[in-house]
């Protein structure tokens, strides 16, 4: 089915659909495990990378670069 998609929708799909979910799911796994087992390296990162799609999709939808929430 991929192949009857253009280039551009595909990409389109993957950064509306692929990317929030993922980070989404990325921010709950770390929540957990900081839950279980406190503060550690391992949630901090998931944690970050799940905030890290929240300031790409604000950026790209003309939020500021340089503000915290």
């Amino acid at each position: 089915m991929w192949l009857f998609l253009t280039r551009r929708l595909r990409m389109w799909l993957v950064l509306s659909v692929v990317v929030p979910l993922a980070t989404g799911v990325l921010r709950r796994l770390g929540r957990a495990l900081e839950r279980r087992r406190g503060p550690a390296a391992v949630s901090n990162a998931l944690l970050a990378a799940g905030d890290l799609g929240d300031r790409a999709r604000a950026t790209l939808r003309g939020g500021r670069r340089g503000r915290r929430g």
